[in-house]
């Protein structure tokens, strides 16, 4: 196996370790909500199931960002001037319709309302789809590899100096600044 599919396959590893914890915690949060552990009280947001749904997974999401920041891309720097924030929560409120949508199916379409349907519908079928669908899509927008420019040239004013580089001549690193303030590239 070659060294990109191993890279690659070392971050599908920490990003779903990243998403299997903000996905506990969300999992954790939205039963609580909808569905209590006591079953003497009602459940705090029991006929809000959509509103529990997207407050849980806000806390999820808030867990990911830092996992996916400091852990599963920790070898793309952020290139944006937020660190991907902005992208990243754009693309979390994006695909978090995928289980809310497969949740109204089963609550409005099929009937079903009791915590195995949920969990199924919301947690595992709308959670895999929107897996996918960040994994792709944080790679793409939110932590892309840094850009790599080995071959850079910059366009320079041609003064007729000797000195200067002309537009057609790679960047060069400065080797001697002894004898004036201005560097005179190394010979070949």
């Amino acid at each position: 196996m070659g060294t990109r599919w191993r890279h690659l396959l070392a971050e599908v590893g920490r990003f779903l370790t990243v998403g299997g914890v903000a996905t506990i915690v969300a999992l954790f949060l939205f039963n609580l909500l909808v569905h209590g552990f006591n079953t003497e009280h009602k459940a705090l947001l029991d006929d809000h199931v959509f509103v529990a749904y997207v407050v849980a997974n806000t806390v999820g999401m808030l867990i990911s960002y830092r996992g996916s920041r400091n852990w599963a891309f920790r070898d793309r720097p952020p290139r944006q001037a937020d660190g991907g924030r902005l992208a990243f929560v754009i693309i979390n409120v994006i695909t978090m319709s995928l289980p809310i949508g497969c949740l109204a199916i089963s609550r409005n379409v099929l009937g079903l309302a009791d915590p195995v349907s949920d969990n199924v519908s919301a947690n595992v079928i709308g959670l895999f789809l929107g897996l996918v669908a960040r994994f792709y899509l944080f790679r793409t927008f939110v932590f892309r590899l840094p850009l790599h420019l080995p071959h850079l040239t910059l366009p320079h004013l041609t003064s007729g100096d000797p000195d200067v580089e002309s537009p057609a001549d790679p960047v060069s690193e400065p080797t001697d600044r002894s004898t004036s303030g201005r560097a005179r590239p190394s010979a070949p």
